[in-house]
């Protein structure tokens, strides 16, 4: 309570944990120079240095035009009723295979999306909501830097982290595609503007989206072809986003180069901050053994796995609607990982569990910082965009996130497919 109470009177993120560690360390009395040793001993992780590589290649790909690459070779495969809305959905899907992350994609796909959607006739609203929902698919597919922070907090594979929330994001590719196909011709109509000037033929469009299209092909085929790791993973997407961007479509300037690498550095400045001051958080609550009182107090009451789930699930989506995706991974999920496994969950189906929680709970009220995110780019007015938010999430996000709860094997079937388990 004390962290979202930080939060609230708009203390930044990284500084609210701070907060929540400075109160915790006065009423345990914990030997804070002990403390910063151990929180630092954590970071010394490898697995950590692919995420600053990998929201670096986010902002390159936003930076050298291999976005709009993709979204113009999409948007020319996406035809038929519902058209403009797959492409934004595909689109998102094939930027968050390359990035991993949720705020370059709607910074990207929104700003050339958002105009060509009103012109067809879908309300500002509902692109927002639209854009908010399917960004988060970068938490879904693999690369996703959500995962890693998951993997590193609760130490298991990032490879099987990884594969674990496939499965999820096929079917919400599948659910938002079909869900706004149905809404065409009843919510809103889908109008075909009269082409305007020439436009490239369908060839010449997919032979320059190639060098972009493959970089998801690359770093997928290297994990778990073995490759090479993760980790290594992210070097070779953010030296391939470069060589694309730079030598291929020759977008990038001193200017936004630079700018790409400082916004890079801000990003994972503020990540690694939260993550030095949960992992202390984290060490004082083991150490006083909250996580297992918590399990205990939970079990007591609720005595059916089914009911735990639920709970869980309902818990992770309220965090997840007061606070950013990497404040409920590295703080919530830890905390619900013991309770997890006496129910004989699988750890890395807890990793999907919460990635679909995450879709949901940054879309949802009050906070939503996804979607006020959304709302900001494409220009639209929150309260146009909270209705059919609740929309997607209530028809198409939340059903994925209990069928993933309660149908392991679609989480778990990859994992074990590629021997990851």
């Amino acid at each position: 309570m004390l962290l979202i109470a930080l939060m609230g009177i708009g203390l930044p993120v990284a500084w609210s944990f701070a907060g929540v560690l400075a109160y915790l360390t006065f009423i345990y009395d914990v030997n804070l120079n002990t403390l910063m040793l151990q929180g630092f001993r954590s970071l010394n992780s490898l697995v950590l240095v692919a995420l600053p590589l990998f929201i670096l290649t986010g902002y390159l790909m936003q930076s050298g035009g291999i976005a709009q690459r993709i979204i113009a070779f999409v948007s020319r495969m996406a035809t038929g009723r519902g058209g403009m809305g797959t492409a934004l959905v595909l689109s998102a899907a094939i930027f968050g295979a390359i990035a991993g992350t949720a705020t370059a994609a709607i910074a990207s796909i929104g700003q050339i999306m958002t105009d060509p959607l009103v012109a067809r006739g879908y309300p500002r609203g509902r692109v927002a909501a639209l854009l908010g929902i399917s960004s988060l698919l970068g938490i879904l597919i693999p690369p996703s830097i959500t995962m890693i922070l998951f993997a590193v907090v609760t130490r298991q594979s990032v490879a099987a982290c990884f594969a674990a929330t496939i499965g999820p994001a096929i079917l919400l590719i599948i659910g938002l595609v079909l869900y706004n196909r149905f809404l065409v011709g009843r919510a809103f109509d889908e109008i075909d503007l009269p082409e305007t000037g020439s436009r490239e033929g369908f060839g010449r469009v997919t032979l320059k989206a190639l060098p972009a299209l493959s970089l998801p092909l690359i770093i997928l085929g290297g994990i778990y072809g073995g490759i090479f790791t993760p980790t290594e993973a992210a070097a070779v997407a953010a030296v391939t986003a470069l060589l694309v961007g730079g030598l291929i479509y020759r977008e990038f300037t001193f200017r936004s180069l630079g700018s790409s690498f400082v916004q890079a550095a801000e990003t994972t400045g503020t990540i690694i901050l939260i993550l030095l001051f949960s992992f202390m958080i984290s060490r004082i609550l083991a150490f006083e053994r909250v996580p297992q009182d918590l399990t205990e107090a939970i079990q007591s009451v609720v005595t059916s796995p089914i009911a735990a789930l639920l709970m869980v699930n309902l818990v992770l989506i309220v965090a997840g609607a007061l606070m950013d995706d990497v404040s409920v991974t590295v703080v919530i999920a830890p905390l619900f990982l013991p309770l997890m496994i006496a129910n004989q969950v699988d750890p890395v189906h807890f990793a999907a569990i919460v990635a679909c929680s995450v879709v949901i709970g940054a879309n949802s009220p009050p906070v939503a910082p996804t979607l006020f995110l959304s709302c900001k780019i494409t220009r639209a007015p929150i309260m146009q965009a909270v209705m059919p938010a609740l929309g997607l999430m209530g028809f198409v996000a939340f059903p994925v996130m209990l069928i993933t709860t309660f149908w392991p094997d679609l989480s778990l079937a990859i994992p074990r497919a590629l021997d990851l388990l």
